[in-house]
């Protein structure tokens, strides 16, 4: 991907994000028209982040947010947003927001909202031995030296332009059917400016945190998403966001899977800046439904 394409796709994320206002507490938003069959549940995520921004104090900021996926999203016809103004308290905001389309909700988010406050602080540190991104296959390179036997699917996925670059820090569980441990860590960075806005940062880093994510359950299979015999989709979708960040380097994305039973997969995930400051942790729980090819 050369650097305008990168930089466009981004400037298309930011457009994606900065819903229509409708009526008081009614938005709308719309899709990117990139041939898939279903919203990416991050985008959805964001958008619905956005509709709960714009109608809080914007000196109060995100701290949580937990949403439920309950239809996939058709990328074809616009997404109305409704916000629910629960609560706004001397110290927190609370709102829900129901994202709908052809009259049914296909998502629902609550999300928490305070003003800035000192405390006691710490964190857990970053993964060490952890090698730089510069130190990893390009994302070019990696599409001509791996893509080119990949099935179809995958190259799709890809090659598209994305506003946001990964860097895996390994390859081997889309290479091999081999069980792994049920751990991953990636390098994420924005292809393009992102504004140094909290309310938009806050959005983008919600929507970059559902890649990925769910994958990190099916190491310890031998299975990819990409499988044709499974049924994969995110149900739930947990963040909690610790500190001020910036777009502006690389970030690490670390996850690990404790669980998966009752055809569900649980995945944890931690975000750190490059410096080692984490900036933000999620959660999510994702149907794995496996279908006999016969």
């Amino acid at each position: 991907m050369s650097e305008a394409s990168k930089s466009t796709a981004m400037t298309e994320l930011l457009s994606i994000l900065d819903l229509e206002t409708l009526e008081h507490n009614l938005f709308r938003g719309r899709s990117p028209q990139v041939g898939w069959q279903r919203v990416f549940g991050g985008q959805v995520i964001g958008q619905a982040l956005v509709a709960a921004q714009r109608t809080v104090d914007p000196l109060r900021h995100v701290h949580s947010l937990h949403g439920y996926f309950m239809r996939a999203g058709d990328p074809k016809v616009p997404i109305i947003y409704e916000v629910d103004r629960i609560r706004d308290g001397s110290s927190f905001t609370t709102r829900r927001v129901v994202a709908i389309q052809h009259g049914h909700a296909i998502f629902s988010l609550e999300a928490s909202f305070q003003i800035e406050e000192e405390g006691l602080e710490h964190q857990k540190p970053k993964p060490l031995d952890v090698p730089e991104p510069e130190n990893l296959i390009s994302d070019k390179d990696m599409k001509e030296q791996y893509l080119q036997n990949a099935p179809k699917i995958i190259r799709q996925y890809w090659e598209q332009d994305r506003p946001i670059e990964i860097k895996p820090l390994s390859l081997r569980h889309y290479l091999t059917r081999d069980k792994l441990p049920p751990e991953q860590s990636v390098w994420i960075k924005a292809t393009g400016p992102v504004p140094e806005d909290r309310a938009i940062q806050a959005a983008v880093l919600a929507y970059l945190s559902d890649m990925t994510l769910l994958d990190t359950s099916l190491y310890a299979h031998g299975r990819n998403i990409f499988d044709r015999d499974l049924q994969v989709a995110s149900l739930d979708h947990a963040m909690w966001f610790h500190r001020p960040f910036s777009f502006d380097d690389w970030m690490l994305y670390t996850a690990d899977s404790p669980s998966t039973s009752g055809a569900r997969g649980f995945n944890r995930g931690a975000l750190y800046s490059r410096d080692g400051t984490l900036i933000a942790s999620t959660a999510q729980e994702g149907l794995i439904r496996v279908h006999s090819t016969e």
